[in-house]
């Protein structure tokens, strides 16, 4: 008798425009020791930092940063910078993990918002391990938010040579966003997606198809005041 048990995933169907960007994505999260994928849910309802490697820029030496868990619905956390202009905090998951080399599927998936989208600098997605993340990283595949604008860019890196996709959203304060990219091996692109809008593609030339990267969650301050990122969730999938 052959094995009656249902053995493929349950996945989006991706039919329209709004659900497209999840075509192909698993509907629920595999297990640790799925044979399939492997991967890294947070939904933030607690924080270990021992968990991350954390570097913090602190200009006046008075130490308020504020890194912990904050109400909402969900689980959130908030990362809250030194109070000069350009303090950081710089969250990245200790060991580099996931491997993104072109050949098999991977998505990555982040809400958050900013306290201030103009006076701030922000870097989310997956990078090197680096103590400079904000300042630029070498390889990666990221979302970045610069000081003195509003705009969200999204940024594949390989070697410190980038293609950089500049303005893809326009972020507002304390407003949250979705921003999610997808590797497909069936294609020489990246796939981008903003609050699970219709995908756009990238060419997949500086994919950093030889490092392990780790997710990375950072804020600068732009001015003379503290600035806060507050993070929902972070999610990424690899196939194996």
């Amino acid at each position: 008798m052959s094995n009656p048990h249902f053995q493929n995933q349950i996945l989006w169907a991706g039919n329209t425009v709004s659900s497209k960007s999840k075509k192909d994505l698993p509907m629920f999260q595999p297990y640790p020791s799925d044979q399939t994928y492997y991967g890294y849910f947070n939904d933030f309802m607690n924080y270990v930092s021992g968990d991350w490697t954390i570097t913090s820029t602190d200009g006046g030496g008075d130490s308020g940063e504020v890194i912990q868990i904050t109400s909402g619905a969900g689980g959130q956390l908030i990362v809250t910078t030194n109070d000069a202009d350009n303090d950081s905090e710089e969250l990245q998951l200790k060991g580099e993990s996931f491997l993104i080399d072109g050949n098999k599927r991977a998505f990555f998936s982040c809400r958050f918002k900013l306290s201030d989208v103009t006076q701030s600098d922000a870097l989310i997605g997956l990078a090197i391990t680096d103590t400079t993340a904000i300042d630029g990283v070498s390889d990666g595949i990221f979302f970045t938010k610069d000081d003195g604008d509003t705009n969200l860019d999204f940024v594949v890196e390989k070697d410190s040579t980038e293609t950089e996709s500049a303005g893809i959203h326009t972020m507002v304060n304390d407003t949250f966003v979705t921003a999610s990219f997808f590797i497909d091996p069936n294609s020489s692109q990246v796939f981008y997606a903003i609050n699970n809008a219709e995908p756009v593609g990238v060419v997949n030339t500086n994919l950093p198809n030889n490092e392990e990267l780790t997710v990375t969650l950072a804020v600068q301050a732009g001015e003379a005041a503290a600035k806060s990122l507050v993070v929902d969730y972070v999610s990424v999938l690899v196939e194996r």
